[in-house]
């Protein structure tokens, strides 16, 4: 390893739309830093695959699926480098990534530009406040145009995009880069692009560089001092003094400078490379804070100083052959092997570090110790993902990531009697290793339910049950995760009283539920407007555990009732006959009373599609959505390409990719994303309530 000063490390990842060439860029990433000698391709036909898809469902599905991670040397300075999925059913994967990388580099197409997954992807980056850098990607591809894609980033996304380079020549004729800042045109000869020449702005580009320089500066002088003065007394600031101003603004999120290339072809990665040393953070230039125990949460700022207390956070987890291993970025001190450390989100559980990996996507090297700003492998330890460690001398705990709600329900069985103990082998790891994919058993049925973000999530997860644990399971039909609300207040006065031998049982609740408002946080609120002690103080917990209970299940379809607030506010209570068992199943009795006359509604997710088909296609395309129930929110023709941007009922959406290509002859794809709960048609609610009652009474029969 180069020098480990805490500067020259950059933490940074890569994400895009589904096929925008992430893989094949960190592949030559690699190539280009020396840390593989040979290129392979994600469809290669080698048949040995990209190396940072390790699993083979990864190689024969030309798809990325975990985030792999590795690290790579360039010019001295270490690169710890995250290679994320475009899908979104994995969205979680590049929600873990982004809450412990610095710095991002957004890649999209030069043809497509910016994609719905791109979108998805964005927003993740700004909710952690990651900046990046954009790679226009593809630019030997026939329509290519980097000025579109940067201007759909300022359109699309309000970006204050930027091109740091000017393509030279396009398509089949792209052959280098000029950068503007230095006014240099960099050539990448040899087999792999790996000797770049360094020449004058060819003559034809010599206006087209001067225009685009131009409104670099234009835009650095919108957001930095130093250029804004420069520029207002008409001096033209130095190839320092501009590079200082994007590396500025590019932190402070007020500017994406836009590279070019194509990695496929091996043009423009070692600009970008350039770039991401020039322009991206160091872990000091990021302030990350945790919550300090001892003092009633307190936010603390964590010093990426190897001499201070050691805080990591395990982001992922994955189980191995020799056990678990735990991906970890390290905030602040060092951590050595043999070192022991303290589990600050499990009650401070101790741990002994037994060994400390370098993880160069599925290959492990070994080292002694790492310190701040690092990110590492730790084998042998028992966690789960977003746990804080720390040497023991301080309390804190890092913030956990923002996990989505599954959408899609399968109920799965192993096919064969003989594999029930890999099967539930199986499930718990999945279960631990992504947070998103949550496996529950239902009473009723006793079947073991699955669900997840999508089709494809919970397709890929059966299949490498099937391989991994050697276990093939019967899978029911998708169920969609629908929910229960109420549109409007309702009172409620509830009675509970049983007379059997010896005491009895007497509680009464009084009050109204009514719904939250639409931002709410929290899907179920109690409160307590109980004045002269109607009902007693210890009885009030039992009311607040009675309504929980109820809200699990709502009397309409089963599912649970979300965005209620419920209120008490009298009541009445026996001195002897009353306790918490009375008061809680008079809650229970209470809600059902009240949920009844508050106009109950059943809520379906609705997802956010986009497809891609040719404009031949387009009317069938779009007759074929509006029978699925689609709203469609807008169409764009570009190239003889359509996209349409609709909105659908999930519960529509089974078996659409089949249609879809017999509908365009294959030619069209699609992606589509969690978007809202919104309530189900009347004629829809009807047909649910009733298929509902049929299978309880088949149940009791």
């Amino acid at each position: 390893m180069a020098s480990s000063k805490i500067d020259q490390i950059r933490n940074i990842g890569i994400s895009a739309h589904i096929d925008s060439g992430k893989t094949t860029l960190s592949e030559r990433i690699l190539f280009y830093t020396g840390k593989v000698h040979a290129i392979h391709d994600v469809r290669g036909k080698d048949g040995v695959g990209a190396k940072m898809d390790s699993m083979d469902l990864e190689r024969e599905k030309g798809i990325t699926i975990q985030s792999a991670a590795t690290y790579c040397e360039w010019k001295g300075f270490n690169i710890n480098l995250i290679d994320t999925p475009g899908h979104v059913d994995f969205t979680i994967e590049v929600e873990r990534a982004l809450r412990v990388l610095d710095g991002a580099v957004l890649v999209l197409c030069s043809v497509a530009g910016v994609q719905s997954q791109s979108i998805t992807v964005d927003r993740q980056m700004k909710r952690y406040r990651v900046p990046r850098l954009a790679f226009v990607n593809k630019m030997d591809r026939a329509g290519a145009n980097p000025f579109r894609v940067i201007q759909q980033l300022r359109e699309k996304l309000n970006h204050n995009a930027v091109a740091m380079t000017v393509p030279i020549g396009a398509e089949d004729r792209f052959q280098g880069v000029v950068e503007l800042i230095g006014e240099k045109a960099y050539y990448f000869d040899g087999d792999n692009g790996e000797n770049i020449r360094e020449e004058a702005i060819p003559a034809d580009l010599v206006e087209l560089a001067a225009e685009k320089r131009q409104e670099l500066v234009e835009h650095l002088a919108d957001v930095d001092d130093v250029v804004a003065e420069k520029f207002l007394a008409d001096e033209t600031p130095t190839v320092e003094e501009l590079r200082g101003a994007v590396r500025r603004a590019t932190l402070a999120l007020k500017l994406t400078p836009v590279f070019m290339g194509s990695a496929y072809k091996n043009k423009g990665v070692q600009i970008l490379l350039d770039g991401v040393l020039s322009y991206l953070p160091a872990p000091t230039d990021i302030v990350n804070e945790g919550h300090d125990q001892k003092k009633a949460e307190e936010k603390v700022v964590l010093e990426d100083d190897p001499a201070k207390p050691f805080v990591g956070l395990a982001f992922k987890l994955e189980d191995g052959r020799y056990g678990q291993l735990t991906y970890m970025r390290i905030y602040q001190g060092t951590v050595r092997k043999g070192d022991t450390i303290y589990n600050m989100s499990a009650g401070e559980k101790k741990v002994k570090v037994p060994r400390l990996v370098r993880m160069h996507s599925d290959e492990m090297n070994d080292i002694e110790q790492a310190s701040a700003g690092d990110i590492v492998a730790l084998f042998g330890i028992e966690c789960a993902s977003g746990d804080t460690f720390t040497d023991g001398e301080v309390k804190y705990t890092m913030t956990s990531m923002h996990v989505p709600e599954p959408v899609i329900k399968l109920a799965i069985a192993p096919k064969d009697k003989g594999a029930t103990a890999n099967f539930s082998k199986a499930l718990n790891r999945f279960n631990k290793e992504d947070p998103t994919f949550r496996v529950t058993r239902d009473e009723e049925s006793a079947q073991t339910i699955i669900a997840g973000m999508g089709e494809l999530h919970l397709d890929i997860y059966v299949e490498r049950m099937k391989r991994e644990y050697n276990c093939d399971v019967i899978v029911g039909k998708p169920q969609v995760a629908y929910r229960e609300a109420i549109s409007q207040r309702a009172d409620f006065s509830y009675t509970h009283k049983k007379q059997t031998g010896g005491s009895g049982q007497f509680a009464k609740v009084i009050g109204y539920i009514e719904p939250l408002p639409a931002d709410a946080v929290v899907h179920y609120e109690f409160v307590d407007d109980i004045v002269g002690g109607s009902i007693p103080r210890e009885f009030i917990p039992a009311c607040d555990k009675g309504f929980k209970e109820a809200v699990e299940k709502g009397s309409l379809i089963g599912f649970p009732v979300v965005g209620t607030r419920v209120v008490i506010n009298d009541g009445g209570f026996h001195a002897v006959d009353s306790s918490e068992m009375a008061f809680k199943t008079a809650s229970i009795q209470a809600f059902r009373e009240g949920y009844a006359k508050a106009a109950p509604q059943i809520l379906e997710p609705i997802m956010k599609v986009e497809v891609q088909t040719p404009e031949e296609f387009q009317g069938a395309v779009i007759g074929g959505l509006n029978q699925r129930r689609g709203v469609i929110s807008g169409t764009a023709t570009n190239e003889g390409f359509a996209t349409i941007d609709c909105e659908v009922p999930l519960s529509e959406m089974f078996g659409y990719s089949t249609d879809l290509r017999s509908a365009t002859q294959g030619k069209a794809e699609f992606t589509m994303e969690f978007a809202r709960y919104s309530p189900v048609p009347r004629m829809e609610q009807e047909k649910l309530i009733a298929q509902y009652k049929e299978k309880k009474a088949a149940e009791q029969k």
